[in-house]
Formats: structure tokens, C-alpha cells, sequence
């Protein structure tokens, strides 16, 4: 099996599910489930009778002495994310951590440093939307200029409906201490990934955040959030779980241009003839009488492209497991280094203190006064240790 990694899956639910039926069905073609890890019996059961011939395990410890496995994927509570990563990089165990990379940026630190002592494994995070061919050739148009200097960035995606039930399947969902966060760290850690991605690292931020608005739950279900990049150029993020409708609407506009994506299917581009400034400043006063009176065609100065592709079912995530072994077999460049999960966390991390502090926060936060806030909330449950 030279030409395939053996992959261990930590965790048998939802995500570790997927990865499994994604690699036995086929479509990761250089990867194969070297082991599965769960610490309930019932999973393990499971395991046993769905994949025969893989080596299941209780612990994870076990797994990264077993020789059964050259890397595996943190399918566990956030907070586990950084400390297995840590310790399978001890071992020479290339590891690929799920979303987020961890709850506070002390700790993803921390994965990050000792990371970069191991440069020969493979390091990386599954961000499957930087596998979205649509956000990809968005990306492209961005650094190509196509749309000009961002002025300004729109994102509502309130597409995570979640009944009470959800959050009542498990004791740490949805708590401080157990899961670090709400929607912030949960649903829309792509979308706070991708922002910053295809649009730059905001300076700052001043959040409105709802906690157990419409759940009975102690973290946040509503996110509103005002982001400054400097220069004068803002944006907008507002997520919910409770938004049974939903939308999933992100606007990019720039100087020449503006960039309206529906969905995360379709994107229309329109790319100006001049810069909007250019185009102002050569309409005179007749002209605004003309446009008054509806007498003057704007969309002459305008040219509008619609951009679509399929997504065929787990492609996104096969493509991630995919690119990630191509980079431990023969060095292809990862879509989603590790290292860069700490910028979704920090975002993460200076919403939440915005919020709790009632003011604009820098990306560049307090990291000591971020856990303190944190550990506060989690002393207030009365749940779980408080973190360090």
C-alpha cells in the first residue's frame, strides 16, 4: 500500500462516518481506512460490522501506537482538536484536524508551534468549502483584480436551522466548557474561513451576539457583526440557528465590480468598464437630469457573468482527504495547510470578546483576557474544568 495512506478515523459520527463511506466507496483513490477509533461500544460495534478487517480501537492513544495508521482526522469535541494533533505529530503521525483547529487561539498556537518543529508531516484542516470549485474561482477573480479594491463585504447565512432537539443530543453540545461555543464555532467556521480567505484579515470587529436567544442553550444562536479592513472598507457577517427559512447570500464589492453569490451554487460577477469613481466622476449634470428621468442606460458602463457548478454529494470533503494524502505521498500543496485554522479561530474569538466586552475588538485581541472571559462562562456552568 505505498501508494495509499492509511488513514485513521477518531470518531465514528457524522463527520467520521462520512470520511469512511467516502474512502471504502471509492472516491479518496490514494487513501484506505487504516483504523477507526471510538470510546462508545456501540460505535465500535458498528465499525467492526460495516468495515471487517479494519482495526477498531477504544482510545486514541492505542491507535497512534498500533503501526496501523499513517495519519488521522480529529472527528471529536473542538477542544480535543489541537491536543491530538499535538500528539500524533509526537509520533510521526501526519494529522488532519476537522473544523475549527480549536476554541482559543492559545491553544491552536500551540498545535501551530509545535507543528512547525515536525516540517517533514503533512499538517492539515478540513476547510472542504477551499474545495468549492465556485469559491475557488471567486478567489481568483479577487486577486486578479477583476472587481477592483474591495470597498465592502455582505454575508447572511442563516442556512443552520436547528431544532432544541439537536443541542439536547449530547451534554457538552452547546456549552463553554463542552463545545467552546455556538454557531460561531460550529456551523459557520467555513464561512469565517472563507471570508477572510477571499477578502483579507479584518483589523477589527464590534459584534451584537444573542445567547440562547431562541434555544435554551448557554452559547450564541444569533451572530450580527460590523468587520473593519482598513481603509475604509467594511462588512457585515449575521449567522443563526434559528432561521428555519434561511438564507445564504455573500456580496463582494470592490471599486470595479461586485461579486453577489446565492447559495454557495451561483455567482454573478459584474465587472464595471472604469472604476466607479471613474464612471462618477464623468457624469455631468445633464447626465443626472437624463438619469432622473430614466433616460440614461447604466448598465452600458456594466457586464455581468453568471458562474455555476455541480456539486456532486461528498466531493468537497473526498477532494480535501484526497489533496491531503497527494501531500504525504508526493508533496502536492495542501488547499487547506493547518496553519491556517487559527484565522477562523481568532475571528471566532474576537466576536465572542466584542460582545462580552460591549466593544470594537482588534483581530490582534487579548488572548489572556479572551480565556479569562471564557473560563468565567464555563465556572458559571458548573460542567466542565476550565481551560488553560
Amino acid at each position: 500500500m505505498a501508494d495509499k495512506v492509511r488513514l485513521g478515523i477518531i470518531g465514528l459520527g457524522a463527520q467520521g462516518g462520512l470520511y469512511a463511506r467516502l474512502i471504502s466507496d471509492g472516491k479518496v483513490p490514494n487513501m484506505v481506512i487504516g483504523a477507526i477509533v471510538d470510546h462508545d461500544p456501540a460505535k465500535r460495534e458498528l465499525a467492526a460490522s460495516t468495515y471487517p478487517g479494519v482495526p477498531v480501537y477504544e482510545d486514541f492513544e492505542s491507535v497512534l501506537d498500533s503501526g496501523d495508521v499513517d495519519a488521522v482526522v480529529t472527528t471529536v469535541p473542538h477542544y480535543l482538536h489541537p491536543e491530538m494533533g499535538i500528539a500524533a505529530l509526537s509520533r510521526g503521525i501526519h494529522p488532519l484536524v476537522e473544523k475549527p483547529a480549536g476554541v482559543y487561539t492559545k491553544q491552536v498556537k500551540e498545535l501551530n508551534e509545535y507543528a512547525a518543529t515536525k516540517p517533514e508531516l503533512t499538517f492539515g484542516i478540513m476547510f472542504n468549502q477551499r474545495n468549492n470549485p465556485l469559491y475557488q474561482r471567486i478567489k481568483e477573480i479577487v486577486e486578479a483584480g477583476e472587481i477592483g479594491k474591495i470597498r465592502r463585504t455582505n454575508w447572511i447565512i442563516t442556512t443552520w436551522w436547528r431544532p432544541q432537539g439537536y443541542y439536547e443530543q449530547s451534554d457538552w453540545r452547546a456549552t463553554w466548557g463542552g463545545e467552546g461555543g455556538g454557531v460561531l464555532v460550529n456551523q459557520v467556521p467555513h464561512q469565517l474561513d472563507l471570508l477572510q480567505w477571499i477578502a483579507g484579515v479584518p483589523k477589527s470587529v464590534f459584534a451584537k451576539v444573542a445567547y440562547g436567544f431562541r434555544r435554551n442553550i448557554a452559547t450564541e444562536d444569533e451572530v450580527t457583526v460590523v468587520v473593519d479592513y482598513g481603509e475604509g472598507a467594511t462588512g457585515v457577517l449575521v449567522t443563526a440557528t434559528h432561521d428555519l427559512i434561511g438564507t445564504d447570500r455573500f456580496e463582494i464589492l470592490g471599486d470595479s465590480g461586485k461579486i453577489v453569490v446565492e447559495g454557495s451554487k451561483t455567482a454573478y460577477v459584474t465587472r464595471l468598464s472604469k472604476t466607479e469613481q471613474e464612471i462618477s466622476d464623468s457624469i455631468g449634470p445633464d447626465d443626472v437630469k437624463k438619469m432622473f428621468m430614466g433616460e440614461m442606460n447604466l448598465d452600458s458602463y456594466q457586464e455581468t457573468e453568471t458562474i455555476e457548478y455541480d456539486r456532486p454529494w461528498g466531493q468537497q470533503h473526498a477532494g480535501v482527504l484526497e489533496n491531503f494524502a497527494a501531500n504525504i505521498l508526493d508533496g502536492t500543496p495542501l488547499l487547506a495547510p493547518g496553519s491556517e485554522g487559527i484565522n477562523g479561530v481568532r475571528l471566532a474569538n474576537a466576536i465572542h470578546l466584542s460582545s462580552w466586552l460591549g466593544e470594537e475588538v482588534p483581530l490582534d485581541l487579548d488572548e489572556d483576557r479572551y480565556l479569562d472571559e471564557l473560563n468565567k462562562r464555563i465556572r458559571d456552568e458548573g460542567k466542565f474544568a476550565e481551560r488553560s
